[in-house]
């Protein structure tokens, strides 16, 4: 029977569900908005169980689109933003509070007041945000001892097994601030001091391997996958190995670089404002020899091995384009930025930097903003629309440079996904400004693919991961035609940082 696998992919703009074919390519792709509401600016809750439910209905649909084909599923894969922060009730399996999105930033200033303790956390993390809402729990003179804390991996885990798997990963642990940086568990010493049971906390478990069953799901198929959506995109775009990267560009941007079975030695952030991070982990036999002679036992132990890789990232990316589209009224679709850039042939001196939201790696200024250069009266909107994707592309080029010097390596190209990789004319900037080739994925949506592909090997339908980084190839592969103009741009840069002196000053 041909066999294939399915994949749950929960982002940050939309929910996904989809099979992954035995060829690798993706078939009965189902989409819904993320339920995620902004009530006010700073807050960004999620609606855990509505997702939860969507999840399980698109999947159930996915899985008899599969059968009536006449294949089936033999493994599930799962793939989330990573941080988002649930809290929910053991006994009655319901939340007990909206979830806090990995963007909801209520708990900045409980950050900043953590460091004269000595504890770096930074809001985007899990850690404050589950602290914040045992404290609301706690508030209401709830008993937090049937109390259980998952990022989305977990949550969707719990439902689909039916509560019977309280599990994440080290991707996604490793993003929570809450796991010990050698990957090896629990930081409790953190969770203590924030006040979080140990017993809310789940199982950390491989990225790659069968975890339980989805007895929520026709088929009971196991679930054999699961991974943070930057680590899914690695191995959906072939970056397994050693020296391999990948950039996506979304909402905002990612540079991430597999490094092996090498840790950066930086425990935090490195000098270049990049992170360690898990690629992923997985099981790994080992057989004891007895001590009197050389034939192996029948003990066996397992240990976790984990393959690290070091992230760059920035704040915003696709955003700028929706700015320009939404706020400017250039364009009614982020597409049509592309024949709108490529009506000039350049932008005739006009230089953007891209800092709406602040910088991320390698400057982390949260005070930087956004800055246009060499406007004339003979500027026009192609000139602007081309230099906005430019200046998008060259944040990349910095991101990269910035995962490079921290991890110690260097790529001899770079491949990217997300919804920016549609757009020629920021591909090419792209390719320019890093000074290399750049590889587009076939698939927009590397992280659905990366959670099949893991899935698929853990459950034999690849025998390798050689097999595996095999299975993608680029769309397309773009060759520099100009010269980087990075002289300029760094000028340019310097002319956007510390405009708001108070947001400067805040590092995490």
């Amino acid at each position: 029977m041909v066999v294939s696998v399915l994949v749950i992919d929960a982002g940050t703009s939309s929910l996904r569900v989809a099979e992954v074919s035995e060829e690798g390519k993706i078939l009965n792709r189902r989409t819904a908005p993320s339920p995620l509401d902004k009530p006010v600016e700073g807050l960004a809750e999620l609606d855990a169980q509505l997702l939860a439910d969507t999840a399980l209905e698109m999947a159930a649909d996915v899985l008899a689109e599969i059968h009536r084909a006449g294949r089936k599923a033999q493994a599930i894969g799962i793939t989330n933003q990573r941080a988002t922060t649930i809290l929910w009730d053991k006994n009655s399996g319901q939340p007990v509070a909206p979830a806090l999105s990995w963007q909801d930033l209520r708990t900045l200033g409980d950050c900043l007041a953590l460091q004269s303790d000595g504890f770096r956390l930074a809001p985007n993390e899990s850690a404050t945000k589950l602290a914040w809402l045992l404290r609301e729990i706690r508030g209401q003179g709830r008993d937090s001892r049937n109390l259980c804390f998952g990022t989305l991996d977990t949550w969707l885990i719990w439902k689909l097994t039916q509560g019977a798997c309280h599990v994440t990963d080290h991707s996604n642990a490793g993003v929570t601030g809450l796991m010990l940086t050698d990957a090896s568990g629990w930081d409790l010493a953190t969770a203590d001091h924030l006040e979080i049971p140990a017993e809310v906390l789940p199982q950390i478990v491989a990225s790659v391997g069968v975890v339980g069953e989805a007895t929520a799901l026709p088929w009971n198929p196991p679930i054999a996958a699961l991974l943070g959506d930057q680590q899914s995109s690695l191995a959906g775009l072939g970056c397994l190995t050693a020296g391999t990267g990948k950039a996506t560009f979304g909402t905002g941007a990612n540079v991430n670089i597999c490094l092996g079975d090498r840790r950066v030695e930086f425990e935090r952030r490195g000098e270049h404002g990049t992170f360690p991070i898990v690629c992923r982990t997985r099981n790994e036999a080992q057989v004891s020899n007895s001590p009197t002679s050389n034939t192996p036992t029948e003990k066996t132990s397992h240990t976790i091995a984990v393959t690290w890789g070091v992230e760059a990232l920035d704040l915003s990316a696709g955003t700028n384009i929706a700015w320009l589209g939404d706020e400017w009224g250039l364009f009614s679709s982020p597409g049509d930025s592309e024949p709108l850039a490529a009506a000039c042939q350049d932008t005739e001196g006009v230089v953007f930097v891209p800092a709406l939201e602040g910088l991320g790696a390698p400057q982390w200024d949260f005070g930087a903003r956004g800055t246009f250069l060499g406007l004339t009266r003979g500027t026009e909107a192609s000139h602007i629309t081309r230099a906005v994707l430019e200046g998008v592309a060259y944040r990349g080029a910095e991101l990269l440079k910035a995962a490079e010097a921290d991890g110690n390596i260097h790529l001899s190209s770079l491949r990217i996904d997300g919804g920016m990789s549609r757009n020629k004319v920021f591909a090419q900037a792209l390719a320019n400004a890093t000074e290399r080739p750049i590889e587009i994925s076939s698939d927009t949506e590397g992280t659905s693919l990366g959670a099949g592909y893991l899935a698929g090997y853990a459950t034999g339908i690849w025998s390798s991961l050689e097999e595996v980084s095999h299975l993608w190839q680029p769309a397309d592969i773009l060759e520099p035609t100009a010269p980087s103009r990075w002289d300029r741009w760094q000028e340019a840069v310097s002319q956007s940082l510390r405009w708001e002196e108070g947001l400067s000053e805040i590092s995490f």
